[in-house]
């Protein structure tokens, strides 16, 4: 019963953070690690700390189901075909870049302290970038330079946990000059192939892990499996919270909780 309660408190953070620009993967390793002491909520492994961020794209295919069906219907119009080319190559790009993270070993960190920074980090650009554009109207167009620098956000987004996936990909969109909700959605329709990719590539890796290895995969699968939707059920409500918060506010509140969040993580640990 102890483990179902930290899985599904895990799973709520998960869902309530994924699509937020404050970081869901760097919530769940701060939480697991600020909590390790005790025995309930140890710090979980990569394939749970990723395999439930799929459990959210749930959320986007609900949220933005009528979107999603329009461009599958008109892709052979121009607008369309041009705006999944450019989906498209933001993701192949983040492909790339993932494998060449993961061929170099890279790992989801074990200590708090890069995740802290990279959440003050990614308050301030925040702030940097909301300063910058007050004012200026965006584009409702998705350019290529702009899918490839999208693409290349979540690279660093993945380098860095505690960065957010949401944030860089949002902040890079808005700083080359689209305009706020078309970034949101960019953003977000980009988190469908990313995240189900992940969260299938880690699944792939620990069954051939297993099999290699002689041994059962290290995790509940029934937990893994309820914790996803859990994750899907409460990031609905957070995406459809935030399609309605940034018609008519900044990101800002998000960088000073972010700000806030890191420096106390910072001085106490």
């Amino acid at each position: 019963m102890i483990g179902w309660l930290a899985t599904l408190i895990l799973a709520v953070t998960e869902g309530l953070t994924e699509f937020l620009p404050v970081s869901s993967t760097g919530h769940l390793l701060l939480l697991q690690y600020l909590f390790g002491r005790h025995a309930w909520l140890t710090q979980r492994s990569d394939l749970f700390n990723t395999v439930i961020q799929s459990g959210a794209v749930l959320a986007v295919l609900v949220v933005f189901g009528r979107r999603v069906a329009g461009l599958a219907r008109s892709c052979r119009q121009r607008d369309s075909g041009s705006y999944i080319a450019k989906l498209l190559v933001a993701f192949l790009i983040t492909v790339i870049g993932g494998l060449g993270l993961k061929l170099a070993g890279m790992h989801l960190p074990r200590t708090v302290g890069p995740v802290a920074w990279a959440t003050v980090i990614g308050g301030l650009a925040i702030l940097a970038v909301e300063g910058g554009l007050e004012g200026r109207p965006g584009s409702s167009q998705v350019g290529w330079a702009t899918a490839v620098a999208v693409g290349l956000a979540q690279i660093v987004a993945a380098a860095f946990p505690g960065t957010s996936r949401s944030a860089a990909t949002i902040l890079v969109a808005m700083a080359m000059g689209l305009a706020r909700s078309q970034a949101v959605e960019f953003s977000f329709l980009l988190g469908i192939p990313t995240l189900l990719a992940a969260g299938l590539l880690e699944a792939a890796l620990a069954i051939l892990k297993a099999v290699r290895d002689g041994q059962p995969v290290g995790e509940d699968w029934a937990q893994l499996i309820v914790a996803t939707m859990v994750a899907a059920i409460t990031a609905f409500l957070a995406v459809r919270w935030l399609l309605g918060f940034v018609r008519c506010h900044t990101f800002r509140p998000f960088a000073w909780y972010r700000l806030g969040l890191g420096a106390v993580i910072l001085l106490i640990y």
